[in-house]
């Protein structure tokens, strides 16, 4: 039995206090802290270069073996200018050999500054090149390269004892081993990949396996092609002693079956130990075709490389992964929908990858192994909980450990579209706002606040405060309860005090109350406030409140619940108060910006990708001026002089 109640609202003030970052599931790395974008290598001004053309094609064959990065080969980059250009610049790591640089088949000069090459390019707008570049060298290190360093590994798999090399890109490690051009919102349309290797090697990689061709001097190159968009860091190879191990899905919306093609090592335990792990693949990407829509790959394949990871990578089409458990292997298939297939536009929203992929763990458990889903989720908010602070939208978009964040990104990422789709109500509108953003944003990239808009769309809700408050919000809430009855009428406080900067949470929550003989019963209520007053009623001869959010919808701690015979009805209604008003939003890129709350207000004006556009400090009233800024979305991080910090999202047209 379900009831939705009105909110009858008192604003109250209260005091606001504050009271293992884990890297799982996709091994990334803890790197560095700083306020730039898109690149621990690049000045803005050489990524401004490199913007000026557009990746429409890459091509690797290189010789690689089992046993060490060293790597010796060609790579080259097709693109297309997007303006007149005299120049075209790229990436690979300063102490890579270059023997040569041919443009459009012709040797050509270049410079080198670091790890930015420059071509001359006579080009007009519209104009197609291609340059192919012969290295080769040994990839960095972590210790070689302190802020990265892990774009190509080898190592030896400490449970099976093979030797693997492996690439793991993500995110600003593809110069590391090729030469490329790292923007996220530059996806190639396609790309090849050739890797010669040892006879006793296989070679693993994106999209389809063409041929193998056997040298005649020991070695056999693999030939992959990947027909669909691509993203730079999800290009890969692995290499290993591996046996090949293949099953087949039907998914929906599938032509036919997709094969599922498995790189495993070549020992005999390997393949009997994982076998029922990996043949769960089947049924996680049929459940997911009809959760998100048609797997993106189909014509192609999905699949497994094994390399010794302590968790796994998404690399499209086929996943690079230490080993095979439920939980990990559909974290990075939701990925190929969540990432691959449309990819954080920024790093600063790698909740777009990231939170939906660990949410697929979670709806793999409930639509297969429901009776874990409420143990998964408690460790979950549990986890978040942990720390008192933090948002999922990254502000340090150069800050991998926090990119990577377990709790934030990760589990608060996932557990902020459960709470989504709680306000939605409606499973069919939720699914269904899914498919439409995989649909819309195919080969391509996205922001949060385009979640927020396609949610919206799909049900008729209004998102805009549950993502300042949870997406670029930080802290959880506590809820504390006081009851009381008037005949068969409850009468309810609920009051939430938070603990982070974000003062107040108005998502909805459901209270689970017992009656004398009659079932328990689960009312869900509208908070607007940090104080709220309810009357339910005919609700029944109410034993007792036994809990609120019963069902872990909400990240929340749980205070005080009392039967308060004092409570009593009455309470006139008090609409909520915003304590800042912006206007006019959108606009042409002046907006005025009042409050209530004398005294210094902080304001700071960033981009989505977490560029500091304005800051100042002001009291009562101000105008921010973005008439030269592009047209998009802004965070307003607002904060008065108790710390309360509200954040609104504007948009210049």
């Amino acid at each position: 039995m379900k009831f939705i109640i009105a909110t009858l609202t008192l604003l109250v003030t209260f005091p606001f206090f504050a009271q293992k970052e884990n890297n799982h599931n996709c091994n990334k790395r803890d790197a560095f802290s700083t306020n730039q974008l898109k690149s621990n290598s690049l000045s803005l001004a050489q990524i401004a270069e490199t913007e000026r053309y557009d990746v429409h094609f890459y091509s690797l064959d290189v010789s690689m073996d089992n046993l060490s990065t060293y790597i010796d080969g060609t790579g080259e980059i097709h693109g297309i200018a997007r303006e007149l250009l005299d120049s075209v610049m790229f990436e690979l790591f300063p102490t890579f050999t270059i023997s040569e640089i041919r443009l459009n088949g012709t040797p050509t000069p270049y410079n080198r500054t670091g790890s930015a090459i420059t071509v001359p390019v006579d080009l007009t707008t519209g104009q197609n090149f291609a340059i192919a570049i012969d290295y080769n060298g040994t990839p960095p290190t972590a210790v070689t390269n302190p802020l990265g360093g892990a774009g190509m590994s080898n190592g030896s798999s400490p449970s099976w004892g093979n030797q693997v090399t492996w690439s793991l890109s993500e995110p600003f490690s593809a110069y590391e081993w090729w030469p490329c051009k790292q923007s996220l919102t530059d996806k190639a349309d396609s790309c090849a990949v050739k890797v010669t290797v040892p006879n006793a090697c296989m070679a693993g990689s994106n999209g389809t396996l063409e041929n193998t061709v056997d040298l005649g001097n020991g070695t056999t190159r693999y030939e992959w092609k990947h027909r669909h968009a691509i993203d730079y860091y999800l290009i890969s190879v692995a290499i290993a002693q591996y046996v090949e191990y293949n099953v087949f899905a039907n998914p929906t919306g599938s032509t036919g079956p997709v094969l599922i093609q498995n790189f495993i090592y070549d020992n005999p335990a390997t393949l009997t130990t994982f076998q029922s792990d990996i043949d769960e693949t089947v049924d996680f990407i049929e459940l997911f075709a009809d959760l998100y829509g048609p797997y993106p790959f189909q014509d192609e394949k999905y699949g497994h490389c094994m390399a010794p990871l302590s968790g796994g990578m998404e690399h499209q089409t086929m996943t690079t992964q230490g080993f095979f458990t439920k939980g990990l292997t559909a974290h990075e298939l939701g990925h190929q929908w969540w990432g691959d297939n449309a990819t954080c536009a920024s790093w600063a929203d790698i909740w777009v990858n990231e939170g939906f992929a660990s949410y697929s763990e979670y709806l793999m458990l409930e639509n297969l192994y429901p009776s874990e889903t409420s143990s998964h989720m408690t460790d979950v908010h549990n986890y978040v909980m942990s720390q008192p602070n933090g948002s999922v939208w990254v502000e340090d978009s150069l800050n991998e450990g926090r990119i990577f964040s377990g709790r934030l990104t990760y589990d608060k990422g996932a557990a902020i579209i459960h709470t989504f789709r709680f306000m939605m109500d409606n499973d069919t509108n939720f699914f269904q706002a899914l498919k439409n953003i995989q649909t819309e944003f195919t080969d391509s990239t996205l922001h949060g606040l385009d979640i927020r808009d396609y949610f919206a769309a799909a049900s008729g809700v209004d998102y805009t405060d549950a993502f300042q408050e949870w997406y670029f919000g930080e802290g959880y809430p506590t809820y504390s309860a006081r009851w009381n009855t008037d005949g068969n009428d409850l009468l309810l406080e609920v009051t939430h005090t938070t603990s982070s900067s974000t003062p107040t949470f108005t998502n909805p929550i459901e209270v689970q109350f017992s009656r004398s003989g009659m079932s328990d019963t689960v009312v869900r209520f509208d908070i607007s406030s940090n104080m709220n007053w309810f009357t339910v009623p005919g609700l029944g001869n109410v034993i007792n409140v036994d809990g609120i959010d019963p069902n872990n919808w909400i990240i929340n701690d749980v205070g005080t619940i009392t039967k308060d015979l004092s409570l009593v009805a009455g309470i006139s209604e008090n609409s909520k108060i915003d304590y800042y008003s912006i206007a006019p939003n959108p606009s042409n890129g002046i907006f005025n910006i009042s409050t209530t709350f004398e005294g210094e207000n902080t304001i700071v004006v960033l981009d989505v990708r977490g560029r500091l556009v304005h800051s100042e400090v002001f009291n009562l009233n101000t105008s921010i001026d973005l008439v030269n800024e592009e047209s998009g979305y802004y965070l307003v991080q607002l904060t008065n002089e108790k710390g309360e910090r509200r954040i609104r999202t504007i948009a210049k047209h």
